[in-house]
């Protein structure tokens, strides 16, 4: 990561301090918003020359607020952990390795090495109950600098995941966005560092950002193959955790391969950029389109899934634009 440096100050010279990396979710049109259907157009995917973190990865967790309990936090450790793990097929690792295709102009490709290097619990709520984007940045500041045991600053290696718990209360958390993901100023933290950030969903909007675990108002489930209406079980049993696991897949492969917002993404706005997961939310197997979030697998108690982890984990994680295939894929697909 030590190139994301050389491109900083022509990057700050034009970009606004509001340009956070929206996940974004779809309006149905009865005043619910939920993360399946329209995309950017997929042909407009371009490189812009920017970097992509193609140095080993460690990824440090910010867990903010209280409530977090051990099986939560254990799911999401399991899911990062996952990420260069092997698994039975169709695993997490291989669902990374469409993100890996994505590389900068000397030819480097998003790195396969990811761990999880530290965890920081913020239960005293350093920045309030009450945050905004820029609240984030002052997050990663005070968890690199607290004492006696504060998070490493790594400007070479890291990527900081800020995970906001139930009682925790985003700006337009549950109204327009799910997460977003950025970098940090130096005059705020200190160095520039690739973030992100992810609100627990389960309380506040399950039917916008954990879907297909539950629905919007208004808004029936897809008919079950023996008749009636289902909503899709979560393969760990949390419906904001395994809708959570979801969203921070889709903004680390959005974090890999645009880290500065200057790298890949589709349409000539960089501030209201398409990137790799945008272009495919909602799907996550064949057939994928609309409601219909594809071909999944089901295991015995009926919790859909699509990707195995280690320790006999099972996730559910959206599809990646593949610049290959030119199309949306994941490890799990029929073809």
């Amino acid at each position: 990561m030590d190139k994301l440096s050389c491109y900083v100050l022509l990057l700050l010279s034009f970009v606004c301090f509001h340009l956070d990396v929206s996940w974004s979710c779809l309006n149905t049109g009865s005043n619910q918003a939920v993360n399946f259907g329209g995309s950017p157009d997929p042909g407009k995917l371009e490189y812009h020359m920017g970097p992509v973190l193609a140095s080993p990865l460690k990824l440090y967790i910010i867990w903010y607020g209280t409530n977090w309990s051990q099986t939560q936090q254990d799911t999401i450790r399991d899911f990062l952990n996952s990420l260069s793990s092997p698994a039975p097929h169709p695993s997490v690792a291989e669902w990374w390795s469409t993100v890996r295709l994505y590389a900068d102009q000397t030819g480097s490709n998003v790195t396969h090495s990811i761990s999880l290097a530290g965890e920081f619990f913020d239960s005293k709520l350093s920045n309030g109950p009450r945050l905004n984007r820029l609240s984030m940045q002052a997050i990663i500041k005070n968890a690199v600098t607290s004492q006696p045991k504060p998070l490493p600053l790594d400007p070479r290696n890291g990527l900081y995941l800020v995970l906001t718990s139930a009682a925790v209360l985003v700006d337009e958390f549950c109204r327009a966005v799910c997460a977003f993901h950025y970098f940090t100023f130096p005059a705020t933290v200190g160095v520039i560092v690739p973030y992100a950030w992810i609100g627990y969903s389960g309380t506040q909007c399950p039917g916008m950002c954990a879907y297909p675990f539950a629905m919007p108002a208004g808004m029936q489930p897809p008919p079950s193959v023996n008749g009636g209406n289902t909503i899709m079980r979560p393969p760990n049993g949390d419906v904001g955790v395994d809708g959570m696991i979801s969203v921070i897949a889709h903004e680390l492969a959005e974090t890999a391969s645009n880290p500065l917002v200057n790298a890949w993404y589709a349409g000539d706005n960089p501030t209201a950029p398409g990137e790799i997961a945008d272009l495919c939310q909602g799907m996550y197997g064949s057939g994928a389109g609309g409601a219909y979030v594809g071909q999944v697998s089901t295991d015995a108690d009926g919790n859909g899934y699509n990707v195995n982890g280690v320790k006999g984990r099972r996730f559910m994680v959206q599809w990646v634009w593949n610049p290959v295939k030119k199309r949306c894929s994941g490890p799990n697909a029929m073809d």
